[in-house]
């Protein structure tokens, strides 16, 4: 019988019992940690909406859905901003993605998004274990988008943290790249 166990979320292993003995199968990768999660969608607009009132809204440039776990730190948040703000996903003259979003004069909208880290392994209802608590993972938000807004020229506007809001945008390609920051 082989049923698949876990140590200390580190390792993922195997136990096979046949005739009451007993074998120890280790699996040949070690589970990957969590770490600050990104979705990324290049947009010609896209604007937030919250109560009813559009509280942020841009032009051409990029939609960042950002999810934060709980072992994340600003060294992941400063890992994923500059990858992000350099990220080469806009056509230059030949067509070719060449061009970030500071080489277009465009615009990042940033919105928090906790629901990156939904996990749907067991059942039908996600769970967001793995998705940071508002304590920890508001002031690293912040932290992301300062981060950003002093390494940048480019416009940066924002969701509300916690908020429940209405994401509109016209993606552009489409194009949609999930990066995450290394562990």
């Amino acid at each position: 019988m082989l049923s698949p166990s876990k140590h200390k979320n580190t390792c993922l292993f195997f136990v096979f019992v046949s005739n009451s003995k007993s074998k120890l199968i280790l699996s040949p990768y070690l589970s990957k940690k969590k770490s600050m999660r990104a979705v990324i969608q290049r947009v010609s607009s896209a604007s937030v909406t919250i109560d009813g009132q559009i509280t942020a809204s841009i032009n051409q440039g990029l939609v960042v859905l950002l999810g934060i776990t709980h072992t994340d730190t600003r060294k992941n948040a400063e890992a994923l901003a500059h990858k992000i703000a350099g990220l080469r996903i806009f056509s230059d003259s030949e067509g070719k993605m060449n061009l970030s979003v500071h080489d277009i004069n465009g615009s990042l909208l940033i919105v928090s998004n906790f629901t990156l880290y939904a996990n749907s392994s067991k059942g039908f209802r996600p769970n967001f274990m793995e998705a940071a608590k508002p304590d920890h993972a508001e002031p690293l938000y912040n932290y992301f988008v300062e981060y950003i807004r002093s390494h940048s020229s480019t416009d940066i506007q924002t969701g509300v943290f916690g908020a429940m809001m209405d994401v509109s945008l016209v993606n552009d390609g489409p194009v949609t790249i999930i990066l995450e920051s290394d562990s």
